[in-house]
């Protein structure tokens, strides 16, 4: 071998070793199981809370008052302001209120009033808490520019919205003033009975937890086709997923199970999903998995589906909605079709 061919031959050698090093790096960055959405921003993305971080909803000292709030003043007086979770935003004006989600205002949601406090209550961790920020109408978010976070900084999936303001408080969204008539029900009418999915559950008995017991639910193993439909997507967002509770369970039958904020969305990580051995996502025990907006499942509209594929936006949706019109394709005995993760 001569000298330019013992050159020539390290040259290749070191471009494949950085090629090497280039290819592990790529790797290593990989956040998804399957899939591909955000990468590279905190997790928390919105509720950094343009810096407070963590102390913009968890006060560790003086409820919201340690944030400059106002709570405890008035005619909305809070007098468990801080008390639960260590919730440093203003509940007062929502003690007791009635709204009505869905059609036509169907589904009222009674929230607790302060006689009725509880700490680790469902309706008050997964419905008041959220409200606090997220309704515009009577708990008047203080912090909240009304515009999807992904949004604002052009982080969504080119193409696939509108140019307007995706709206982020509730009620406040330039429809009918104080409507919720356009936001999902939650609260104790928004029973997986009333939506006729809770056939597929079971109770489980032993080993859950206690109060709600939001992880006592299991898929029944009988129902082949929704098995069929955990196995190419899940249900995380019924079953305990470790993102606080899915749905508030107060008895010991699956039909009574309702609907939270929490439900569908976490606050605590706006772009990933995570499944894990009470919940698996795509049949698979532990993974992560792109999605957006806070949801607690997988969700991606950039996922990009063929006929052969459903996006993760749509099987999310199936967890709940998965027979009669519009339901998921294994309830129509489609089998083949997976999941566009």
């Amino acid at each position: 071998m001569t000298k330019l061919e013992a050159m020539i031959n390290m040259k290749k050698l070191l471009f494949f070793l950085l090629c090497m090093a280039v290819f592990a790096s790529l790797a290593m960055a990989q956040t998804y199981t399957q899939g591909t959405g955000l990468t590279g921003i905190d997790k928390l993305g919105a509720h950094q809370n343009g810096g407070r971080g963590c102390t913009g909803c968890h006060a560790p000292h003086s409820g919201s008052a340690g944030g400059g709030g106002n709570a405890g003043t008035g005619n909305t007086q809070d007098t468990h302001n801080g008390f639960d979770a260590l919730w440093g935003q203003d509940m007062g004006p929502l003690y007791g209120q009635v709204l009505g989600f869905g059609d036509d205002g169907g589904f009222k949601e009674t929230l607790p009033t302060q006689d009725k406090f509880e700490v680790g209550s469902e309706e008050i961790r997964g419905i008041m808490m959220c409200l606090s920020c997220h309704d515009g109408n009577i708990a008047k978010g203080a912090m909240m520019q009304n515009r999807s976070w992904e949004q604002a900084n052009k982080l969504l999936p080119a193409g696939l919205y509108g140019p307007k303001d995706i709206p982020t408080l509730l009620a406040n969204d330039g429809t009918a003033p104080g409507s919720y008539n356009n936001d999902h029900p939650v609260g104790v009418q928004a029973t997986l009975g009333a939506i006729r999915v809770s056939s597929n559950f079971l109770y489980k008995a032993a080993g859950c937890g206690t109060g709600t017991k939001f992880d006592c639910l299991v898929i029944d193993t009988s129902k082949t086709s929704y098995v069929a439909f955990a196995n190419h997507y899940g249900a995380p967002s019924i079953i305990s997923n470790g993102h606080s509770a899915p749905v508030a369970l107060p008895t010991t039958n699956p039909a009574d199970a309702y609907l939270l904020c929490t439900t569908c969305h976490t606050p605590h990580s706006m772009y990933i999903a995570s499944a894990n051995a009470d919940a698996p996502i795509n049949g698979l025990a532990a993974g992560t998995y792109p999605s957006y907006f806070f949801i607690a499942a997988p969700y991606n509209p950039g996922s990009n589906p063929d006929p052969q594929h459903a996006s993760s936006t749509t099987q999310f949706c199936r967890q709940c909605h998965f027979s009669g019109a519009g339901g998921a394709n294994e309830a129509s005995g489609i089998t083949t079709v997976t999941t566009a993760f």
